[in-house]
C-alpha cells in the first residue's frame, strides 16, 4: 500500500547537480588560468626591465655628452688657449655632438616604445640589432676621442695648469661618463639581442 502524503507537506525538491563546466572549463581549472595571467604579467615586467634600464642609461649619456660638447665648445680664452687650434679637441667636440644626437634619438625612441608598446623599427630583431650596433659604434667613437684628447691635455697641464686645461679635462671627463653610460647600454642591448636570437 502506498503511503499517503499530508496535504501541508512541502513539495520534494531534487538535489541540484554540481555546477557543470562553463564553456567547457571546469572550476578546478581557474587557478591554472589565474597563474597563466600572472606569469604573462611577470614576463611583461621582466621584458620591460631592460628597456627601462636602457632608457635611463641613454638619458645619462645624453646629459654627459651635452655637458662635454658645451664645455669644450666654450673653451676659448684667446691666443693659444683656444680648442679650435688643436685637432684632438676638435675631434672630441665632433664626437660629443655625434653622441648627443644619437642619445637624443634613442631616448625619444625608447620613450615612444615604452609609452605606446610599439617600436619605430619594423621587427624586434632588427630593433635589437640596431640598438646593439649603434651603442657599440658610439662607444668606440667616444673612447677614441678621449684617447686622442687626454695625452694633449696631460702634456699641457704639466707645463701650465690654467682654466683652459681645466676646461679641457672637464670636457674629457664628461665624455668618459658618456662612454660608460653608452657602454652599459650596449651590454643591455646585447642581452636583448641574444634573447631575440635565442627565442
Amino acid at each position: 500500500m502506498s503511503k499517503s502524503v499530508p496535504a501541508d507537506a512541502p513539495p520534494s525538491v531534487a538535489p541540484a547537480p554540481k555546477a557543470a563546466a562553463v564553456d567547457g572549463v571546469s572550476e578546478q581549472h581557474e587557478p591554472a588560468g589565474g597563474g597563466g595571467v600572472r606569469s604573462m604579467v611577470e614576463r611583461w615586467k621582466m621584458e620591460g626591465a631592460p628597456a627601462r634600464a636602457r632608457l635611463l642609461l641613454r638619458a645619462a649619456a645624453w646629459l654627459f655628452s651635452l655637458l662635454a660638447l658645451v664645455v669644450m665648445a666654450s673653451n676659448q680664452h684667446g691666443g693659444s688657449q683656444d680648442f679650435r687650434q688643436y685637432p684632438e679637441y676638435n675631434y672630441c667636440l665632433g664626437i660629443s655632438i655625434v653622441a648627443w644626437l644619437y642619445a637624443t634619438a634613442q631616448v625619444l625612441r625608447d620613450a615612444h616604445r615604452l609609452g605606446s608598446g610599439r617600436d619605430l623599427i619594423g621587427t624586434r630583431k632588427a630593433s635589437a640589432l640596431l640598438d646593439f650596433a649603434g651603442d657599440q659604434v658610439v662607444a668606440y667613437f667616444l673612447i677614441s676621442a678621449m684617447s686622442a684628447a687626454a695625452p694633449v691635455t696631460d702634456y699641457m697641464r704639466q707645463k701650465a695648469n690654467n682654466l683652459f686645461t681645466d676646461s679641457a679635462a672637464a670636457a674629457i671627463s664628461m665624455a668618459f661618463f658618456a662612454f660608460v653610460a653608452i657602454g652599459l647600454s650596449a651590454l643591455v642591448s646585447g642581452y636583448s639581442l641574444s634573447m631575440e636570437v635565442l627565442v
